[in-house]
């Protein structure tokens, strides 16, 4: 029989190493938004237009066979664009509830700060509690739920500073950084082909990821 913490920590290597194949150099940072998955977190990452925040996130979601979604913040951006709304249903005559992207098991929130204080308050509920309640009624997100949110750098245009109760939502913070001239060249050859992340496969099942993370919280640290 296998153990099951062996068994874990190669279910999670393999996970990281997957992500390793189109994320070029950024071995850390790939671990720390692993990490921040199987301990049942959400991860926010910091960093400049174009230093690849986009396809970790992406990379993490195909990896687990996971649904997924992606919001890009914006100045117009409502809560009901994250959280869903009410429609009128004339067939039915009556209101049916209909939800966007916040229903999935990975969430992109691509340049989060970027978006108004109302529309980031929409997030509170749905990362703390894994529901959203629109007119008064409860939906639960699917399970497992996790979110990545990026931002600019706060000295940028545009841009809204995250309150303290937005950012305790976070199991951490990370910034990915540059990568050397030599990965430079590796990605750009290799996104002038084709876009990697899109042929990534799955190397684990949302079931898979939901036992991951059980025996993750099972790991005691003094």
């Amino acid at each position: 029989d296998i153990d099951p913490r062996s068994l874990a920590a190669a279910m999670a290597a393999a996970l990281i190493d997957n992500c390793e194949t189109v994320v070029r150099g950024r071995r850390d940072a790939v671990e720390l938004v692993v990490m921040g998955l199987l301990s049942g977190g959400h991860v926010l990452i910091q960093d400049v237009p174009g230093s690849g925040k986009t396809t970790l996130s992406r990379a993490v979601a195909r990896s687990i066979g996971g649904d997924f979604r992606r919001v890009q913040g914006t100045a117009d951006l409502l809560p009901g664009d994250v959280t869903g709304s009410s429609m009128w249903d004339p067939t039915y005559q009556q209101f049916r509830f209909v939800p966007v992207p916040v229903f999935a098991n990975v969430l992109l929130v691509d340049e989060l700060n970027r978006a108004t204080p109302r529309a980031q308050s929409a997030l509170l509920e749905a990362m703390d509690e894994a529901a959203v309640t629109v007119d008064g009624e409860s939906h639960p997100l699917p399970d497992p739920f996790f979110v990545v949110a990026t931002q600019n750098p706060s000295d940028q245009y545009g841009t809204y500073p995250l309150p303290e109760g937005q950012l305790d939502r976070f199991a951490m913070t990370l910034s990915l950084g540059a990568n050397d001239a030599a990965t430079e060249r590796l990605v750009m050859r290799e996104q002038l082909m084709r876009e990697t992340v899109v042929e990534l496969r799955p190397v684990l099942s949302t079931g898979d990821l939901r036992w991951l993370q059980l025996e993750t919280r099972r790991t005691h640290v003094a």
